[in-house]
């Protein structure tokens, strides 16, 4: 540019890649009488989860009586800060009451995305930590 004006700030923009901490949460409904309390709770999480800080994007889907949550954070502290804090906090010990199995993963990407359905869905199967309330309810896809 020979008028002496620069692009100021693209370059580092491009250069700068930023991380980002996902997590995916599935829950299976013990039974549909269950379902009350666990909207009220899952709802309650949900909103504060889109008003957390840090948080980049929420979004969640069901298929039968399994429930997902799909989040992408800045980074791990602040996922971890939104686990302790209020409706998330409370919701946690409902968790075996309402659900027959649950399974989590996270995963540090380079991309602040959200990572389609398909693929977080994979790592959680392939990757993620799964639990079962009852005792003899096998965890399926």
């Amino acid at each position: 540019m020979g008028n002496g004006r620069r692009k100021v700030g693209l370059s580092l923009d491009k250069k700068r890649v930023k991380m980002a901490f996902v997590s995916v949460t599935r829950l299976k409904l013990r039974s549909w009488r269950y379902l009350p309390p666990f909207l009220r709770h899952s709802t309650a999480s949900i909103y504060q989860a889109k008003a957390a800080r840090g948080n980049l994007q929420v979004t969640t889907q069901r298929h039968g009586r399994d429930f997902w949550r799909l989040t992408v954070w800045e980074d791990e502290a602040v996922m971890m800060d939104f686990m302790r804090s209020a409706a998330h906090r409370d919701a946690m010990p409902k968790i075996s009451e309402l659900s027959e199995s649950a399974s989590t993963v996270y995963w540090q990407q380079e991309s602040t995305k959200l990572p389609n359905w398909n693929e977080a869905e994979h790592i959680l199967w392939e990757k993620g930590r799964h639990t079962t309330f009852d005792g003899q309810t096998p965890i399926s896809q």
